[in-house]
């Protein structure tokens, strides 16, 4: 009997620099751990048990699955944390135990396991965990109510109307200055907007995320909201209050670059960011949610085998050899 050649297929990512997917993962931790402790000192104790539950939950929600499934253990590759780490994230510190709970259930077993584990998963786990977060208990995330009992220590609104004088271009610095600096409401992981930007710089540099979709999709948001800006600039903010604020930046750096649910080919990732930035900004001005990139990053998922069938055209095609 003549012996078979066997071929051995990887899942996602194809591209890698030659690391594994645990010390991908790691680094992705490593990446948010400014943006993460920055939210635990700002919201305290709180802050710091939603973390953790998160993480340790995600990891006891896979490590479950492995065994009803009768699969191989799989949380060393830290995916599980990763995923988990993201969803505490983007959860206020005031958030019940169970909704860590759901939040890591939903991202783990129904975002990423039940299509096999991953690689195999066509949507960004942790969103999906969110997404129907928001879409069953919206109050839970009404940041201001929310943190309405913290004690911050800022405020925006002496400090604007101290440099109205100065003009609109002024107090759109300063707001920008104190927005990137946490000095805002939100998510545990989401107000430092410089310690996101750190982490994704971080990753880029690494070869974790690519580029052309985390600039994209700022270009995206910038663009879209500069044109509701001129439109009605009573009514609509300025483009850079949008990329400080929410989800957004996290969304560019480490949401919307997940490696199974996002292309590999230069055009589409390039469209497939700058569609996530645009959907961004329509959902938050005229959607009914105030912060739209949970649900932007899930329509450009959806998208994304699509888009990737756009490639150069392989090398020899359509020549007539005759």
């Amino acid at each position: 009997m003549h012996k078979q050649n066997k071929y051995t297929v990887s899942h996602a990512p194809f591209w890698h620099d030659g690391d594994t997917i645990a010390t991908m993962n790691l680094n992705l931790i490593l990446a948010a751990l400014p943006a993460a402790i920055f939210g635990i000192l700002k919201f305290g104790a709180p802050a710091l048990g939603v973390l953790s539950l998160a993480v340790s939950s995600a990891i006891l929600w896979e490590l479950a699955f492995n065994f009803i499934s009768k699969r191989d253990i799989t949380i060393a590759d830290y995916d599980a944390a990763a995923i988990g780490m993201l969803v505490g994230m983007m959860l206020p510190a005031t958030a019940p135990w169970w909704i860590v709970l759901i939040g890591t259930l939903i991202a783990v077993v129904v975002g990423k396991m039940i299509y096999g584990g991953i690689g195999g998963n066509p949507f960004n786990p942790a969103v999906v965990g969110i997404a129907v977060l928001l879409v069953s208990w919206k109050q839970i995330f009404d940041f201001d109510a929310a943190l309405l009992n913290y004690e911050f220590g800022f405020t925006a609104l002496a400090p604007l109307a101290a440099l109205k004088h100065q003009g609109v271009a002024a107090m759109d610095l300063f707001q920008t200055r104190d927005l990137a600096m946490g000095c805002q409401v939100g998510s545990i992981g989401t107000v430092f907007g410089a310690g996101i930007i750190l982490g994704g710089i971080y990753l880029i540099l690494r070869g974790y995320i690519r580029w052309e979709i985390s600039l994209s999709y700022v270009a995206g948001i910038l663009l879209t909201a500069f044109l509701f800006r001129l439109v009605n600039p009573d009514i609509y903010a300025s483009p850079l209050f949008h990329l400080f604020t929410g989800y957004t930046l996290l969304g560019a750096f480490f949401l919307a670059t997940e490696n199974s649910s996002s292309p590999v080919n230069l055009v589409p990732m390039i469209i497939y960011g700058a569609m996530g930035g645009v959907m961004t900004i329509l959902i938050r001005n005229i959607g009914s949610y105030p912060d739209g990139t949970v649900f932007a990053i899930l329509l450009i998922n959806l998208i994304n085998p699509l888009i990737d069938r756009i490639r150069p055209k392989a090398l020899g095609k359509g020549v007539n050899n005759a």
